[in-house]
């Protein structure tokens, strides 16, 4: 007689489905929603909101204490017809040409100079750095004293040390020479941010291109034209577009040395803009002088991002 047994049942409680709270926090788009609101809150508040409201405000005839009415292209038809305000888009360009020329070849200049082995190579990197670390405004204080008529350094040097001249050099009384004097100044500012992005560049390249390029009978001039130069495009176009809208918008070195002068000569569009918005009390007005500064920031975007459509098109892939 055969017995057969059968085996022990497990019972098992089964598992509770998880609350809708759970649920929710468990899907990515939800997750992913939570962690960019805070974000997104601070661009509305803080980059959005005064956005459009600078804008509107360009169309309205508003001022300090009073509200304004819409007047639409009024403000903008008063300054074509205003010669500071053309002296300012001509002097801003210039400025945030010659500026950024001089920038990125002195810029790539000393990359290149970093990029090779040197002794104390850590030290010169830090010390390049201190142009772009000290604050603006103390920068312009400085620079406010080279410049000075009378206590300028520059002058002591030509006059009582070299005797290459007789009287100082007023270097911000006449209108070119202030100009250039605020060009050099920015340019003095900018090349450690030029120089380390660059720098950062070149030590991505690989070595072995460099080597095949040497075997090949390749001069230093070929080496940087058909190998520097192509892989740094990325970064020079990206660097390029953040130089531009630095230089393009700068206020703080400009209004500490010159304020504007002499004879609103030296004058930004940012400047500009401030004086006549907020000691001049036509909000309104300024505004309209700072949205007019958007079509020269937009062409810096697109600059760069055609720079990196070329190096996408280099690397075989589509241009979308």
């Amino acid at each position: 007689m055969s017995v057969t047994t059968a085996a022990p049942l497990h019972w098992s409680k089964a598992r509770p489905r998880p609350g809708a709270l759970v649920r929710l926090f468990d899907h990515r788009l939800f997750l992913a929603m939570a962690c960019l609101l805070p974000a997104a809150g601070l661009l509305l508040v803080f980059l959005t909101y005064p956005l459009g409201l600078g804008i509107w405000m360009a169309f309205t005839d508003t001022t300090i204490g009073r509200s304004g009415v819409w007047v639409g292209l009024e403000n903008f038809e008063y300054l074509a017809s205003d010669p500071i305000f053309w002296n300012a888009v001509f002097y801003s360009v210039f400025y945030t040409g010659i500026a950024t020329f001089g920038k990125f070849a002195l810029g790539l200049w000393l990359a290149l100079l970093m990029n090779q082995h040197m002794p104390f190579k850590s030290l010169i990197r830090a010390i390049i750095l201190l142009p772009w670390i000290v604050p603006t405004v103390l920068s312009a204080i400085a620079f406010w004293w080279i410049f000075d008529p009378q206590f300028s350094i520059i002058s002591y040097v030509f006059v009582q040390v070299l005797g290459w001249r007789e009287t100082n050099i007023n270097f911000l009384g006449s209108e070119w020479p202030a100009r250039f004097s605020l060009i050099a100044a920015n340019i003095w500012r900018g090349i450690p941010f030029v120089a380390i992005s660059l720098l950062a560049g070149l030590q991505t390249i690989s070595p072995s291109l460099y080597e095949a390029a040497l075997l090949d009978g390749a001069s230093s001039w070929q080496r940087f034209r058909f190998i520097t130069f192509p892989m740094l495009m990325p970064i020079l176009a990206i660097v390029m577009t953040f130089s531009i809208i630095f230089t393009f918008t700068d206020f703080q070195l400009v209004y500490a040395i010159t304020r504007g002068g002499p004879v609103n000569s030296t004058h930004l569009l940012a400047t500009l803009a401030f004086q006549r918005g907020i000691p001049g009390g036509q909000l309104g007005e300024g505004a309209a002088i700072a949205v007019s500064m958007i079509p020269f920031l937009v062409f810096a975007t697109l600059f760069s991002y055609f720079g990196l459509a070329r190096r996408k098109w280099q690397q075989g892939e589509g241009n979308d």
